[in-house]
């Protein structure tokens, strides 16, 4: 009796010994277990502060890489030029006529023996509407070769207007030499119409009288229209 007692109590100790065994390792799985995820986090945040990476970019990208870069052909610069030499009509505003679309002569219309005046035809053969208003630039060629600018006359200049067909006129005027001992000896008179930069060579009207003085005491008046 006393060693089925003794034999008994060894069972029941060995199965608390075996029991107590089990719990203590289950504890120590979930301690692992639950570890685990921060050990993980913390390697991850060490490996980005070590990298210098930032999250959601790119530690070799240049913000600057992909910028565009001005073309120095651009447009811009057209659309600044396509501003100051635009050929559309705007309201009631028209373009200046082109040396290329205009007929021009020369003739003398001296009113007297004194008097002298050279009248500069413009007659506007283009398709479209255009405007002559202004002064013309004049040089006279002389026979010596020498080219002479003309001063402007005192007089302001008028609205000239040119449809397709119409003409505009501007004259020259100074005093007749009535010596015969005149200094020049003008041969064309080179004509750029206002706001143009293309000349025109015309020859001196031969029935023109001679120039009293020089050619600075000839003088260019402003166009009109004949109409």
């Amino acid at each position: 009796m006393t060693h089925t007692r003794i034999a008994a109590l060894a069972a029941i100790s060995l199965s608390a010994a075996l029991s107590l065994t089990a719990c203590g390792g289950g504890g120590t799985s979930d301690d692992s277990s639950a570890k685990a995820p921060s050990s993980a986090s913390s390697a991850g945040s060490s490996s980005a502060s070590d990298s210098g990476a930032k999250p959601g970019s790119s530690d070799s990208a240049d913000p600057t890489a992909n910028d565009a870069k001005p073309d120095s052909g651009g447009q811009g610069t057209q659309a600044g030029t396509g501003g100051t030499k635009g050929t559309a009509k705007s309201g009631n505003k028209v373009t200046f006529c082109k040396t290329k679309d205009l007929a021009i002569d020369a003739t003398d219309a001296a009113p007297d023996k004194t008097s002298g005046r050279i009248n500069i035809t413009m007659v506007n053969r283009g398709s479209a509407t255009c405007s002559a208003t202004g002064f013309a630039g004049v040089d006279i060629k002389d026979a010596d070769h020498t080219s002479n600018p003309i001063e402007r006359g005192p007089a302001q200049p008028r609205v000239t207007v040119l449809k397709p067909g119409d003409a505009a006129i501007f004259d020259l005027a100074y005093t007749i030499d009535t010596t015969g001992k005149s200094l020049t000896s003008p041969t064309n008179i080179l004509v750029t119409p206002p706001n143009e930069t293309h000349t025109i060579s015309l020859d001196w009207p031969t029935a023109a009288g001679q120039i009293k003085g020089a050619y600075t005491d000839v003088q260019v008046y402003p166009t009109h229209t004949t109409k």
